[in-house]
């Protein structure tokens, strides 16, 4: 990255909090401003994956996404372990405080780290491998000034044992991943990947049973796939929502739409969620473009509502 594009992007350093400032501050007619505390903040971030193609073949890390989401107005950006220049090893400090310094220069946060692991496997010693692996993400999380880390289920029901069966695993591991969370100040959160846990109310029988103040949610409505009615399924998920996620298409019993906006900015008004959304694109196409014109979408929905 040139330095002048450096220097130059730095300047625009404020421009996030200031296109967020409708938002934050509630402006209203004349030189007004509504009492903060009957504002719903709402704050926009973009997640990793969307750049997937761009980071494998080395046109993108992570400052150039910093960069971009700093220039379309986010609030924040999610890093995945796997686009970390060290991975499969682990971050060290070096590579962790550019990032955190970075994105200070940028005025963003880094909301979300995330990891891939399966909990679903029959393998015990992989099931403690990948709980290692999300107790030292959480300790990079809290490093980096993360407040959540992603975490996922796995994929498939091993041969000889029941769907229950596996689920006292899930939640057993899920456990431990929140109180390695409460050590570091890091919430250890479950996101509906469309992998396991397929209907909202098995996410929610899984969350109460787990009961913990440090294990959450985030609520991705594209990994509701198995209802006609995933906005019906999503709002069953949205009061335990410690995040949210908004791609660019839902399913409909397995048919692919494309998300309605005015849907989506209904029901997180509607609960009165605090916190961040995220946008996630998975299409054919430039992905820049595709978040940004989801970023407005959604944005001018929910602040006309």
């Amino acid at each position: 990255m040139k330095n002048s594009r450096r220097d130059a992007l730095r300047k625009l350093t404020m421009v996030p909090a200031l296109a967020a400032a409708p938002t934050l501050f509630g402006a209203s007619t004349g030189n007004s401003l509504k009492p903060v505390s009957t504002l719903q903040r709402v704050q926009y971030s973009v997640n990793a994956y969307s750049f997937n193609d761009e980071f494998k073949s080395g046109k993108m890390d992570f400052f150039d996404m910093m960069e971009f989401a700093a220039d379309i107005g986010l609030h924040a950006v999610d890093l995945t372990s796997y686009y970390f220049s060290s991975y499969p090893n682990l971050p060290d400090k070096a590579e962790i405080f550019a990032l955190k310094k970075r994105a200070l220069e940028l005025g963003l946060n880094i909301s979300w780290t995330g990891v891939r692991n399966n909990f679903v496997t029959a393998d015990v010693a992989a099931r403690e491998k990948d709980r290692q692996m999300i107790k030292d993400w959480l300790a990079v999380s809290s490093q980096i000034g993360s407040t959540i880390l992603r975490i996922f289920t796995g994929r498939n029901l091993p041969d000889g044992y029941t769907k229950d069966q596996v689920k006292a695993w899930l939640v057993e591991e899920y456990k431990l991943c929140a109180r390695y969370g409460a050590e570091v100040g890091v919430f250890a959160t479950l996101q509906n990947h469309n992998e396991f846990l397929f209907t909202a109310d098995e996410v929610i029988a899984i969350l109460e049973r787990v009961d913990s103040e440090w294990f959450g949610l985030i609520l991705d409505i594209s990994g509701l796939r198995t209802t006609d009615d995933p906005y019906a399924e999503a709002e069953k998920l949205a009061p335990y929502a410690k995040y949210w996620f908004i791609k660019e298409h839902v399913y409909h019993d397995q048919v692919k739409r494309p998300t309605d906006m005015s849907k989506m900015a209904t029901m997180i008004k509607k609960q009165g969620f605090q916190g961040y959304v995220s946008f996630e694109s998975l299409s054919d196409g430039n992905p820049k473009e595709i978040i940004k014109n989801m970023l407005m979408d959604f944005r001018g929905e929910f602040e006309n509502q």
